[in-house]
């Protein structure tokens, strides 16, 4: 029985790839053409700056919510099931506001190429 080699696949264009030194076989950078080239760096800066707005607002809720918190101590001895609902505030409400972020963030990148893609 004959054991199958594994072979680790990766895509011509990734610094790994290219890194990887093979005697004797020529490697070429991959290329694109001038258009192509403009609309990839106008995509990437649109998506850059849509980005930066979305961790801006993650800054804000991950910093934001403790302060706010902080600003009202009373809420310590407030309790929902036992637990206060300062902690429940710390410890629950950020991942709901987490996953609509991050699909807020992910709908306005798949626009900026769909607009980018129409002519």
């Amino acid at each position: 029985m004959s054991r199958l080699r594994r072979v680790a696949v990766t895509s011509p264009q990734t610094r790994l790839a290219m890194a990887r030194h093979h005697p004797g076989v020529r490697r070429h950078l991959p290329h694109l053409a001038p258009s192509d080239l403009e609309r990839a760096r106008r995509v990437h800066r649109a998506q850059l700056r849509r980005a930066l707005v979305a961790v801006g607002l993650l800054a804000t809720l991950m910093i934001g919510l403790p302060a706010l918190l902080a600003g009202f101590p009373e809420l310590d001895r407030v309790r929902f099931a036992g637990v206060p609902v300062s902690w429940l505030a710390l410890g629950v409400l950020p991942y709901p506001l987490l996953v609509l972020l991050a699909w807020w963030q992910l709908r306005r990148a798949e626009d900026v190429e769909r607009r980018r893609d129409s002519p």
